[in-house]
């Protein structure tokens, strides 16, 4: 008999550790994931880039909508220029800028058009530009460095992320949801 009991125990701490992982993933993990992707990128950029010379990081945006970001796409953007920045880039920080489209609540977004303008204005070498789709079971990112004098894709890393009730919540501040 106590053999059963510690069995059902056992078994009760296995699933319920299981259902922990794959439900609730760590914010470390969440973390860890876009730093990953952006070592990754580093890695694709090494003799592409000088790190020196200024890089510029937008927000990642829905790729349903490119005029729309959330509290995900600025959170996985200040991640990836604060992975860029441990590494010794020099990453120019867009919130202290007044001239680059803002929306209230939806963080920095380049467009097309103005991205050799904004690139030139700051000498930056480099954008870094992202979407994100969300799924049921995933969020899907694609994350790329741009050289804004060519539009030429110097770099790209796709990634997906278990979707779970807190990254849900940071895609829902999404204002087109």
């Amino acid at each position: 008999m106590n053999i059963k009991l510690i069995l059902t125990i056992a078994a009760s701490i296995f699933f319920t550790a299981c259902a922990s992982e794959t439900t609730v993933p760590s914010s470390d993990r969440f973390i860890a994931a876009n730093y990953k992707a952006a070592d990754a990128i580093i890695k694709q950029l090494a003799g592409k880039v000088n790190p020196s010379q200024p890089m510029i990081v937008a927000s990642m945006v829905n790729i349903d909508n490119l005029n729309s970001s959330s509290t995900f796409g600025r959170l996985v953007s200040e991640q990836v220029s604060a992975r860029f920045s441990q590494s010794h880039y020099s990453m120019i920080e867009m919130k202290l800028r007044d001239f680059v489209y803002m929306k209230q609540d939806q963080g920095e977004f380049l467009l097309t058009r103005e991205i050799k303008d904004v690139a030139k204005s700051h000498n930056a070498q480099a954008v870094i530009v992202g979407t994100y789709a969300l799924s049921r079971y995933s969020i899907f990112i694609n994350i790329k460095v741009i050289q804004p004098s060519t539009n030429i894709v110097l770099a790209v890393e796709d990634y997906t992320l278990p979707l779970n009730e807190n990254l849900e919540a940071m895609v829902k501040t999404d204002k087109t949801r």
